[in-house]
């Protein structure tokens, strides 16, 4: 499997930030780009999205971070960036805490642990990625185009339309209006239309995003049952 180009087979969609995973369903994706001042100070750990999904016996988990990144554009040295996954019989059901951790030095030779079964520590950024001696663990590091979709023009057009109409509308506690079907129908069409009501243009068609593709054997993150919760940080050292 050459995880360098295993991102091109994503299909995408918005979803919800968490990514829950049972053993048959195809994929859970997350999105969080551009974030808060403080975090876009280090855009190198600042995380785009959460992708996970099963191929064969193995559970594919991506991680993606800087929503733009250059030619000279480098995985940070001083942070740990983790896959943290849980397991159990069912969803809300999952426990005993499974953590993928990788780093980076300056030169880039990433090193990372996979629970306590064992740990890889090279150069991860060939496409055939770095694999551990017992097969059951791969990693590749490095940009890639980023495969997140997103609508710019249909999204502003749309959060300008529920804000003009503010006024008379109802908000929940969430912040969310409450809307009929016939306005809930036209809001839909206007995130899936362009600025003009034409063809959906995807904002980050031309950036790139930097990429950690984890595929690990899936008997090693289902200890405690074939339910699979995940989700991704950045951590100071």
């Amino acid at each position: 499997m050459n995880l360098g180009r295993i991102l091109g087979g994503v299909a995408l969609t918005l979803a919800s930030l968490g990514a829950l995973l049972a053993f048959g369903v195809p994929a859970a994706r997350s999105a969080d780009h551009l974030d808060s001042p403080a975090t876009k100070a280090d855009p190198t750990v600042d995380i785009n999205d959460l992708y996970t999904w099963v191929d064969g016996n193995n559970l594919v988990l991506v991680l993606t971070s800087d929503a733009a990144t250059t030619p000279t554009t480098k995985f940070s040295d001083q942070v740990q960036y983790v896959f943290h996954t849980t397991s159990g019989a069912g969803f809300a059901a999952t426990k005993g805490e499974y953590n993928i951790i990788c780093t980076f030095d300056a030169a880039q030779a990433a090193s990372c642990w996979y629970g306590m079964d064992g740990m890889v520590k090279g150069d991860a950024s060939k496409e055939a990625g770095l694999a551990s001696a017992d097969g059951k663990f791969k990693v590749f590091a490095g940009p890639r185009s980023d495969p997140f979709f997103f609508n710019l023009d249909g999204f502003k057009k749309t959060v300008a339309t529920v804000q003009g109409a503010a006024p008379s509308l109802m908000f929940d506690t969430g912040g969310c209006p409450a809307v009929d079907p016939a306005t809930s129908g036209v809001l839909v069409n206007m995130l899936k239309s362009g600025a003009d009501a034409g063809a959906p243009v995807d904002f980050f068609a031309n950036l790139n995003a930097l990429a950690i593709v984890v595929s690990i054997d899936k008997t090693l993150v289902t200890k405690n049952g074939p339910v699979v919760a995940a989700w991704a940080s950045t951590n100071k050292k």
